[in-house]
């Protein structure tokens, strides 16, 4: 029996990498999730790679990032299961660039998807849980540390950081609900993959951010936001756990 049977989770940016990693063990431990991402061919794929789970995985398609998309999502999670026990927050998008050349539409994006859609899915979720609830959101070793050509991603993650630490001092006296954050370092996805770094830059920079570590595959990340989801965690409430291969360790 899996940790989730008879649970429901919503999981965002679930059409590739650590998202859909993420809607896949859930759904193979036996909860139904509703998958929300932009990519409706994406969405697609995951349902047939998903159609043997003991789960079930219903898609959303939907780009995040305004209230009304967020408050849609769980809406349509709770008609979907009839109630949600775990919003994972995994949807992100990066740019790199020179500070003196970010653009404004860039910055936006960034904290639109990145900060904006999560917190109005967390405000959704937090007035759909009904006898308690589960949040997981994916912060970033770039919400920790600054790194040069990230301006905007770095402000971008460290919000996620502290939003989530102030939602979990919000509901601290609260034990029915848990908050939580991830905070990954380089992982092999989609959205690593495409990253383009700007002309002229300094590597010198670049290399503490760098690491010595292979890059973790998605599926090792879905199994930090599980633990995280699972009753295994239940010490567990307004941490930001590491898992980037000691990069901010020391």
């Amino acid at each position: 029996m899996g940790r989730f049977e008879g649970k429901s989770a919503l999981v965002t940016g679930a059409a590739s990498g650590m998202g859909r990693a993420t809607t896949l063990a859930f759904a193979n431990e036996g909860a139904n999730v509703l998958a929300v991402d932009i990519d409706a061919d994406g969405l697609a794929t995951l349902a047939t790679e998903a159609a043997e789970a003991s789960g079930s995985v219903v898609t959303h398609h939907a780009a995040i990032g305004t209230r009304d998309a967020g408050h849609a999502a769980v809406a349509a999670a709770v008609e979907a299961f009839g109630g949600l026990d775990v919003l994972a927050n995994v949807a992100g998008v990066v740019r790199s660039a020179h500070t003196v050349d970010v653009t404004e539409d860039d910055w936006n994006l960034m904290f639109s998807v990145n900060v904006s859609g999560m917190f109005w899915l967390c405000q959704a979720a937090l007035g759909a849980f009904d006898g308690g609830g589960v949040i997981v959101n994916v912060a970033s070793n770039a919400g920790l540390m600054g790194q040069a050509y990230f301006a905007g991603y770095c402000a971008s993650k460290g919000a996620v950081v502290n939003l989530t630490k102030a939602l979990a001092m919000e509901f601290a006296k609260d034990n029915s609900i848990r908050i939580n954050a991830l905070a990954p370092g380089q992982t092999a996805t989609p959205m690593t993959g495409t990253i383009e770094l700007p002309t002229d830059c300094d590597i010198d920079l670049m290399r503490p951010y760098m690491g010595y570590r292979k890059a973790a595959q998605p599926e090792e990340q879905a199994a930090a936001i599980l633990f995280l989801a699972s009753d295994d965690a239940s010490a567990f409430h307004g941490a930001v756990v590491s898992s980037d291969g000691a990069l901010t360790a020391g």
